[in-house]
């Protein structure tokens, strides 16, 4: 990229001269902060390719999650309304999938945080916003597989969408969308733990979180004040969207929650974004160096 000290001729002066310096030096930092967020994006991956048993891990554990409780656990569960259980617990896993994914961000920022990586990181000429960035783009597109392999297991498993093909993706965003507000709780929570085993114990808080939702069973199965509770997780909220717009049963109870689903499914990720994407930014500039 050219700015106004390489062109020749004389220096334009005045506004104009201002104007166009800023625009150039924007542009020039906003194309290096691209650059270190994909060279932080191609490290990440490059990860993957040398550790094999980690992917194999992070991309199995949802295929096996899926096999135990849609064939051991299907044949005692009824859905909402009759029908086939693997049809009301597929759209269920997927969210799950999809929120469990953001301990493998913090395990990842924070194994990076005490071998000293991220400092390495903030001791050379590159954009801050880079590493955060990049991080949140490096495991968007894992999720992304993630839910690539997680549909294909399905299909096997013979669930299919019948919401049609717009209903479909529909879905699939709402996913994503959710995957991506918890990336940046992941963030902050891998730059607020001491160490990856702290990092590995917040499995104990998070588990009990997403199984109190309508992932496996409606909400109005529950006692009444952990069916509140359920309904109003915003897990729930994905999960009972995703079920509407893929055709398959749905939770319902006539609540509120329950009944707008859609739109608490993109209310919650965008409100979960507002709130933890500016800690996670502010606790990655507060780090020592």
């Amino acid at each position: 990229m050219s700015d106004v000290m390489d062109r020749s001729g004389p220096a334009p002066t005045g506004v104009a001269a201002v104007d166009l310096r800023v625009e150039t030096e924007g542009e020039r930092r906003l194309y290096w902060a691209a650059l270190d967020c994909w060279n932080v994006v191609r490290r990440g991956l490059t990860h993957y390719r040398r550790q094999p048993s980690y992917i194999a891990w992070q991309l199995g554990f949802p295929i096996v999650s899926v096999l135990l409780y849609g064939y051991v656990f299907g044949g005692a569960m009824k859905p909402p309304g009759g029908g086939d259980y693997r049809d009301f617990l597929m759209p269920g896993m997927f969210v799950m999938t999809m929120a469990f994914g953001f301990m493998n961000t913090a395990i990842a920022v924070v194994t990076d945080s005490s071998k000293g990586v991220i400092d390495r990181f903030r001791s050379m000429p590159m954009a801050p916003s880079a590493v955060v960035a990049g991080r949140g783009v490096n495991d968007l597109l894992v999720a992304c597989a993630e839910l690539t392999i997680l549909a294909a297991t399905a299909l096997v498993m013979g669930w299919r969408s019948d919401g049609g093909l717009l209903g479909t993706a529909a879905a699939f965003a709402l996913l994503v969308l959710l995957r991506f507000s918890l990336i940046w709780v992941g963030i902050w929570l891998g730059l607020l733990v001491p160490s990856p085993e702290a990092a590995g114990g917040l499995y104990a808080v998070v588990f009990p979180l997403t199984m109190i939702s309508s992932v496996f069973v409606p909400p109005s199965s529950m006692p009444d004040w952990l069916g509140t509770v359920a309904a109003w997780n915003p897990i729930s909220s994905t999960a009972a969207a995703t079920r509407e717009l893929f055709g398959n049963p749905v939770a319902g109870d006539g609540s509120w929650i329950q009944e707008h689903g859609v739109l608490m499914a993109v209310v919650w990720p965008l409100a979960v974004t507002a709130v933890f994407l500016p800690l996670a930014v502010r606790r990655f500039q507060r780090l020592s160096r």
